[in-house]
């Protein structure tokens, strides 16, 4: 008996979970206004603005989430964010989420210390190697939330690093690890993993 129940629980949790996840071609029809920023697949054609082409769902329905309670202020994301219900955020995860990421080219002159941080980190000053969290490709890790950055516009990393350096972004959680890390960043160092990010793949 104490079996079937267990089996009956788990197949209504994942049914529940089935209905809850967001829809592929409902988040297409809903992507429109979207499309003037990010593009109409996710790869954005405007360096200031963030590609979410191939952007993992958790991560996509946090910050959208985050944007909408006000815990991540999007200044350009406000107007159309009160419309946004629980599904329509789900949906729209799960359409850019299935989107292919176009890959950039990074700046030759600081491909080799953009790499160095990111691989290797820096040891005397407690700095992680970005390959943890975001793993050595740049693929990051959707089941922990942790985001894409392969290909990523320079500009649009630059300007995340330093705002979590400066302590402007404070939606990393209350471990604080973005900004942890970004504290021991120099604006050098930020600049030569911005631009290894959007050539990474």
């Amino acid at each position: 008996m104490k079996t079937l129940m267990v089996s009956l629980l788990l197949t209504l949790g994942i049914s529940m979970t089935a209905q809850a996840a967001g829809d592929v071609a409902a988040g297409q029809s809903k992507s429109m206004v979207c499309a003037a920023c990010h593009g109409p697949d996710g790869n954005s054609p405007i360096p200031n603005f963030p590609k979410i082409a191939g952007q993992g769902e958790r991560y996509l329905i946090k910050q959208l989430h985050d944007i909408k309670s006000g815990a991540r202020p999007v200044p350009e994301m406000m107007a159309f964010m009160p419309g946004l219900s629980d599904q329509d955020i789900e949906d729209l995860a799960a359409y850019f989420a299935s989107q292919k990421p176009v890959i950039g080219a990074a700046d030759p002159a600081l491909v080799a210390a953009g790499e160095a941080l990111y691989r290797g980190g820096r040891l005397e000053t407690g700095l992680p190697a970005c390959t943890g969290c975001h793993a050595p490709d740049g693929v990051g890790n959707r089941q922990a939330g942790f985001p894409l950055l392969s290909g990523q516009h320079a500009a649009y990393t630059l300007k995340q690093l330093t705002a979590f350096h400066e302590g402007q972004r404070t939606n990393d959680g209350e471990a604080m690890m973005m900004r942890s890390i970004a504290s021991k960043l120099s604006d050098q160092d930020i600049s030569a993993l911005a631009t290894y990010i959007e050539g990474l793949h």
